[in-house]
């Protein structure tokens, strides 16, 4: 049963910033998810045979300095060392349960995604650690790519010598703004000087694939100050920037102070200026030489900086999900872990599976999953979805693309569709479009 909220969430994105998620990371919604198809995960574990589909790892480090006012992921600011290595060797077990399996035996992953949290919140001895046994559970010698997130005050030079030495091959650096003021009234640990000296530590050691993160609309933020975070981003000059607009889910400080004050609007940009300032940052990145890659990124140079774990995930590979509250996509089988700490550990403690929730997915959700997050990098094509699922988008949802290339926001290239600039900069809140009718209604409230 779907339960209502007082407070819907703003899915049109039309004007003024409402609380709620926007933002389309799966499908089906996670309303779907249930604790009846559990069961599923463990059965495909049991499996017969190994999965074929690319494998990737995702590991979530949910500790922070500090908890931002927008994040609504799982995070800890009060964790010891003690708490720290429980939680490690709790992740561990897990993998090892996994990598033991029959559906994942002999397989090696692809790519490996740290993410937080603040992954680079761990110290140099607990990551070199972590990353030594993960190695020999489950091999990484055939990955192509190993990211690793990190918030700039976190890092030294030693620190990032050592997350080159394990691997890492993309390093993620969640900037989010140039203004300390902006920072310190979102609630960020870290101030601009720190994330200029990590970038360099990180140039100098070798790192060839840098990416740095910026949030549009976030509180406090001017045109003014925008130009500015544009400007200073191309001075650093990474391989890769993604932007995200800000929202404002129901677990943030900020949907507190809302609830508080009796507000419906959030006190950030509107949705009108948060495109402006994405296409702004778009336009100038590419007068320097940037192509855009997506609907939040653009990218130095694309034949050489890649981002597979998006790429991989987008186009239905096998992901394990390791630690508190992750997520996980094995054999069409959606699943997250629990999302209490405590609960999480004393569950890999007593060798009983930490899943919270899951859904096996039909054969036509996977196919609209995979449309709705490919349509995310701006581009298409229709045979990719012909070979695979054997379905043909432009029947299956003729009357949706018919609208879009009437309007402008589609355009035809030989076998592909590509987006408009307008569209792939509210590409979120057009997708829900592609939803069963089902999922459409349910996604109106949390």
């Amino acid at each position: 049963m779907i339960k209502k909220n007082s407070i819907q969430p703003d899915y049109e994105t039309k004007n003024e910033t409402k609380a709620g998620n926007y933002f389309v990371s799966n499908y089906p919604p996670f309303s779907f998810w249930n604790e009846s198809d559990i069961s599923c995960v463990s059965s495909l574990l049991k499996s017969p045979s190994p999965g074929k589909a690319p494998l990737g790892i995702y590991y979530h480090v949910p500790f922070c300095r500090k908890r931002c006012h927008f994040c609504y992921f799982k995070v800890y600011t009060d964790k010891n060392s003690k708490d720290l290595r429980k939680y490690i060797n709790s992740t561990l077990q897990e993998l090892e349960t996994y990598s033991n399996s029959n559906y994942i035996k002999g397989r090696k992953p692809k790519f490996v995604y740290f993410g937080g949290g603040t992954p680079s919140y761990l110290s140099a001895q607990q990551l070199t650690e972590l990353t030594d046994k993960m190695k020999d559970i489950l091999s990484w010698d055939e990955a192509e790519e190993v990211t690793f997130e990190c918030e700039p005050g976190t890092l030294s030079e030693k620190k990032l010598e050592v997350i080159k030495n394990f691997g890492v091959t993309r390093l993620s650096l969640g900037v989010e703004n140039f203004s300390d003021h902006i920072l310190e009234i979102n609630g960020r640990a870290h101030r601009s000087k720190e994330v200029f000296k990590a970038y360099d530590f990180a140039r100098g050691l070798g790192f060839d694939n840098i990416n740095v993160d910026l949030i549009s609309g976030m509180l406090d933020e001017t045109d003014e100050n925008w130009l500015d975070c544009i400007e200073k981003v191309i001075e650093l000059s990474p391989d890769c920037v993604t932007i995200y607009q800000m929202e404002v889910p129901f677990n943030t400080g900020i949907f507190k102070s809302m609830k508080e004050e009796g507000r419906l609007t959030a006190p950030v940009a509107d949705w009108p200026t948060k495109r402006k300032w994405v296409n702004q940052a778009f336009e100038r990145l590419e007068n320097v030489g940037y192509k855009v890659t997506s609907a939040y990124t653009a990218v130095k140079n694309p034949e050489n900086t890649k981002f597979v774990y998006r790429d991989r995930l987008w186009a239905g590979a096998d992901m394990i999900g390791l630690g508190v509250s992750s997520f996980g996509h094995l054999g069409g089988i959606h699943y997250q872990n629990l999302t209490n700490i405590d609960h999480y550990c004393s569950s890999i403690e007593s060798k009983t599976a930490p899943v919270r929730r899951a859904l096996l997915t039909t054969d036509e959700e996977r196919f609209i999953r995979e449309l709705i997050l490919q349509l995310k990098l701006g581009r298409v094509n229709k045979l990719y979805f012909e070979n695979k699922f054997g379905i043909s988008i432009t029947d299956r949802f003729s009357s949706i693309f018919n609208l879009w290339e009437s309007r402008g926001d589609l355009i035809q290239d030989g076998d592909s569709f590509i987006l408009s600039r307008s569209a792939l900069l509210q590409v979120d809140s057009l997708l829900h479009s592609f939803f069963l009718t089902k999922h459409q209604e349910a996604t109106r409230f949390v």
